[in-house]
């Protein structure tokens, strides 16, 4: 009897663990919509292929992905991203590699330093006063490995090719070439990058942490500069439906960095776009201020006014938020002098366990922005 019951426990165990170990894949089709005030109405879609994670109570979305995104507006902008995820699928290790090629028709560009002014009447019979034609191709791969508890190293690299076109009429941008401040000679510049780090990582869950923390310190080396990056965030819950969000995070550039690393801050899994947008300054316009040094403060509460936990979550966001540039030759410094605040409101869904989407407004002394978002701000 005995060796029956251990041979039919064996034969169980042979039939329970492959399926356990099973690995299967989904996929996603939708069309968004969406506006901005540079490029009008955006058209894009989103196909993607990914490997759930399962019944398993884990803070990564998926255990690999396979996404491709891609839009075009009514002014002339379009982009295409391949994106490629795995977080999960290899026990102690993490790869992720992006290649976009993106062409902003209108970027913003108000000029470099933490003083820039911006004045909207100025655009009457000036369309293009604030807007430059920015075109990049780029590719950034990292792979992170585990070291003990929620740490990690970080090894990557990439490389950018950045070209910018001036605009009909009198810019910001032109004014600049004028006066020296851009060297028209570097364009196209491509800006190869090697970067490692460290990452320290307790959130409960990547795409909508409810507690935990998260930081990184970043050295990124580029042709004839590099930078050091740092970042903190908490994810404080103080009742079931409400997490409180903070973020503290500076980089300090070095040498003669390009103008698109004036314009960007580094992350661990991508470059944000500063000081203004969705991932910094959500009250002003995406780039409205660039220099060699960034600080940056983020404070938000965000309640689940429908709560099905891995299911739907739909949450009500409000946040206020402050930061700066430093110029060159300006030494970094934590302080509170020279820095532009906002505040605003959002709402937020999250559907399943890997899809959010937030919409809402920023309001700032240059007036009111609205903002979408696929994905938290921070």
């Amino acid at each position: 009897m005995t060796r029956r019951l251990l041979a039919a426990a064996a034969l169980v165990c042979a039939l329970v663990t492959p399926l356990r170990a099973q690995r299967f894949w989904k996929e996603t089709l939708y069309p968004l919509v969406s506006y901005s005030a540079a490029d009008g109405l955006w058209l894009w879609g989103h196909y993607g292929r990914w490997s759930p994670v399962g019944f398993m109570e884990r803070p990564e979305p998926y255990l690999a992905a396979v996404n491709l995104d891609a839009g075009v507006s009514t002014r002339g902008s379009y982009w295409l991203v391949l994106d490629l995820q795995a977080p999960a699928w290899f026990d102690g290790w993490r790869i992720a590699a992006t290649g976009s090629f993106v062409r902003a028709n209108r970027a913003g560009y108000y000029g470099i330093g933490n003083d820039t002014r911006y004045f909207g009447d100025s655009t009457d019979g000036r369309s293009y006063l604030y807007r430059v034609g920015r075109t990049q191709q780029s590719f950034r791969v990292a792979l992170q490995r585990r070291l003990v508890g929620g740490l990690r190293a970080l090894v990557g690299g990439g490389i950018a090719r950045t070209d910018f076109r001036l605009l009909p009429g009198e810019s910001v941008f032109q004014r600049d070439i004028v006066a020296g401040a851009i060297d028209t000679t570097e364009f196209p510049v491509s800006d190869p990058t090697g970067r490692f780090g460290l990452i320290y990582d307790t959130r409960d869950h990547e795409i909508d942490p409810h507690q935990g923390l998260f930081g990184e310190l970043l050295y990124t080396a580029g042709d004839a500069y590099h930078r050091v990056t740092a970042s903190a965030r908490a994810y404080i819950r103080p009742a079931e439906k409400l997490t409180i969000a903070v973020r503290l995070a500076g980089e300090d550039v070095r040498g003669a960095a390009p103008l698109t690393a004036l314009m960007n801050m580094e992350s661990s899994d991508r470059t944000i776009e500063t000081m203004g947008g969705y991932r910094s300054l959500r009250g002003y316009y995406e780039g409205r201020f660039a220099g060699p040094g960034k600080l940056l403060g983020n404070i938000e509460a965000r309640y689940a006014l429908i709560w099905a936990p891995s299911l739907l979550e739909v949450k009500a966001v409000v946040f206020y938020e402050s930061g700066r540039v430093f110029d060159a030759g300006e030494k970094w410094r934590l302080t509170t002098e020279g820095l532009h605040s906002c505040g605003g409101v959002e709402i937020a869904a999250r559907m399943q366990r890997n899809t959010l989407i937030a919409v809402g407004m920023g309001f700032g002394n240059e007036g009111a922005r609205f903002q979408l978002g696929v994905g938290w701000s921070f």
